[in-house]
């Protein structure tokens, strides 16, 4: 069980937390604010996201989707019924090494196979209980950004999901898995697979065990080559004339370019929502693998 003081500091937290968003909701509507950049994920959840639909101001999503899909829901429907500028920011999209992968699959590699995408996190607090620090994203966060890196590969949804979850004896541990189906037809496993997983298992004090043998963020297997991704910039991959290893480099870092992106997006007369449409589906699919777990079964999508 946790520590009582710990779940009276958490009261704490949540009485100042409902504070703060009043003050947020004033902030935001001051005639000099013209944007609202939520960089990080922390206990304010989707306040900030409502209130600037409110205010009519502009949303720059950073940090990754981290709300439950009721939450995610509702955003979705202020943002379309406001007409706000949304981006949310997928950084594995925009990186060098997948750019580089999108043009190696339309003219070398060919269409996608198998993807696997793996990520191992520490324990976000090894001392047992409490809350999780803002700065470390939870399991379902990083799936979010996997599964929208995914589709983005692959260049459309999946039809069906299959996951399944671990949950460790001490707090702060877990794991979870999923399986997507891209195949088109009514026959599963006929179209390309991706295998995902993303889990907390090693204690944050073990930091040489968490980067022990770091696997590829992405491994690929398509029609006539197989390439390994390391974010941002790496990228190797292998066909019949043997192996190929391109260290890529862009005019400016990723985050400047999706800040750029944004400011456009703000300046421009129509405003942007298929961002929030990407991170809505993803949302969505790390959802119903959670369902597929709980059922025992394959989902359709």
């Amino acid at each position: 069980m946790c520590d009582p003081v710990s779940h009276r500091a958490e009261l704490a937290a949540s009485e100042f937390g409902a504070t703060a968003v009043d003050g947020f909701q004033v902030l935001v509507r001051r005639e000099d604010v013209d944007a609202v950049l939520i960089l990080s994920s922390g206990w304010y959840g989707s306040a900030p996201i409502l209130a600037a639909c409110e205010a009519g101001k502009a949303v720059y999503l950073g940090g990754g989707f981290d709300v439950s899909l009721d939450d995610a829901r509702e955003i979705k429907r202020r943002v379309e019924a406001t007409g706000v500028v949304f981006v949310a920011e997928f950084p594995r999209r925009e990186s060098p090494a997948t750019l580089r992968l999108q043009e190696l699959i339309a003219t070398v590699l060919g269409a996608p196979r198998l993807i696997f995408c793996h990520r191992r996190l520490p324990v976000a607090n090894p001392s047992g209980c409490g809350p999780r620090p803002a700065a470390q994203p939870s399991t379902i966060q990083e799936l979010v950004g996997l599964v929208d890196w995914c589709c983005y590969v692959v260049g459309r949804a999946p039809k069906r999901v299959t996951g399944m979850t671990w949950s460790g004896a001490g707090c702060g541990q877990d794991y979870r898995m999923m399986s997507l189906d891209f195949s088109e037809g009514a026959q599963p496993g006929m179209g390309p697979i991706a295998q995902l997983s993303c889990g907390r298992y090693i204690p944050a004090q073990w930091s040489e065990a968490v980067t022990y043998r770091p696997l590829a963020a992405m491994q690929i297997s398509c029609e006539h080559g197989i390439a390994f991704v390391d974010l941002p910039a790496t990228l190797i991959w292998f066909d019949q004339a043997g192996r190929h290893q391109e260290s890529l480099e862009s005019e400016s870092p990723v985050g400047e370019q999706l800040l750029t992106r944004f400011y456009r997006a703000v300046t421009a007369p129509v405003g942007r929502t298929h961002d929030l449409d990407d991170a809505y589906r993803a949302l969505f699919i790390v959802e119903q693998a959670g369902k597929s777990h709980r059922e025992g079964r394959r989902i359709e999508l």
